[in-house]
């Protein structure tokens, strides 16, 4: 902690107005009361501890909330993230960016964490069509207005790009030194891995179908149905003009199936129409650049 105070105060030297927030996320390694002692000294260090860990995407949260600057940088506290580059970041920003990611180039990390990690980004680039290389890149710059707009839970921090694209804000990449894990040891793992993907999932949905869910439940209830109307009605042609037995087909019953899990899909969707129809008037999924009156 000590360190790393140090490191953004220098990268900072030239600016003097700005504020250091540290989350705790239930830590039991002292690094609170390391912290309390540099706000004893610095009042620009600010502290939040929790009861217990509760994960990343609720420390960002609730640093977002506490943020009172213009622009926001995030970092992870391994010492792996450089402070030095908060300056690259904050000129992207100022460039007209709302968001920047910090892209790992050259990644100080074993090897079975990089490749689950480079497969993970590229799947996640090309489904959501946004081209960065480091959805998951602790080290990010913001604007205040996306932190105060982007609802970040569960274990969605990962794709806070994704998040603040599809509400309009302009996302951008600037490569960043990566350096050797110095304290600590990772907590990476195969179930991290695939949790990301069905995070993934649950961002598709809750941004591009949370208001239209029949757009996307019927689309493969047709898709289903259609299939096994097919190909039902060729083997009923086979059965009235070949007199083909259909007992010893498995075909058949694919075929009845697939329009019993199309017409699922399409109840679903309906269902999911009626309960977003009955959300709350107020619940709004749009962000507003500015309004002139």
């Amino acid at each position: 902690m000590r360190e790393l105070y140090g490191q953004i105060k220098d990268a900072m030297h030239r600016n003097s107005r700005y504020e250091i927030i540290f989350v705790d996320d239930g830590s039991t390694d002292g690094s609170s009361r390391v912290v309390q002692e540099l706000r004893n000294r610095d009042r620009r260090v600010k502290l939040i501890r929790f009861r217990r860990n509760f994960g990343k995407s609720a420390a960002l949260s609730v640093g977002f909330a506490e943020a009172e600057g213009e622009f926001v940088i995030t970092m992870d506290a391994d010492l792996q993230d450089d402070p030095n580059e908060i300056p690259n970041l904050l000129h992207e920003l100022k460039k007209g960016f709302d968001l920047v990611s910090g892209w790992k180039k050259r990644r100080r990390d074993p090897i079975t964490k990089i490749i689950p990690s480079k497969f993970f980004n590229f799947v996640t680039s090309v489904i959501t069509g946004i081209r960065i290389h480091d959805f998951n890149c602790g080290l990010k710059g913001y604007r205040k207005e996306v932190v105060k707009e982007v609802k970040v839970y569960g274990e969605l921090h990962r794709y806070i790009p994704v998040l603040a694209h599809w509400l309009g804000f302009k996302v951008g990449e600037v490569p960043i030194q990566h350096r050797p894990r110095k304290y600590g040891k990772t907590k990476f793992g195969f179930g991290r891995f695939w949790k990301g993907f069905l995070d993934l999932l649950t961002v598709l949905f809750t941004t591009r179908y949370l208001r239209r869910p029949l757009h996307l439940f019927g689309f493969w209830g047709i898709v289903f149905f259609l299939a096994g109307f097919g190909i039902d009605g060729y083997l009923a042609y086979l059965k009235i003009m070949e007199g083909l037995s259909l007992s010893n087909r498995p075909l058949f019953m694919a075929g009845v199936l697939l329009m019993i899990v199309g017409v699922q899909f399409i109840s679903i969707g309906l269902i999911g129409e009626m309960i977003s129809k009955t959300r709350s008037e107020g619940e709004k999924e749009y962000s507003i650049r500015e309004v002139w009156k």
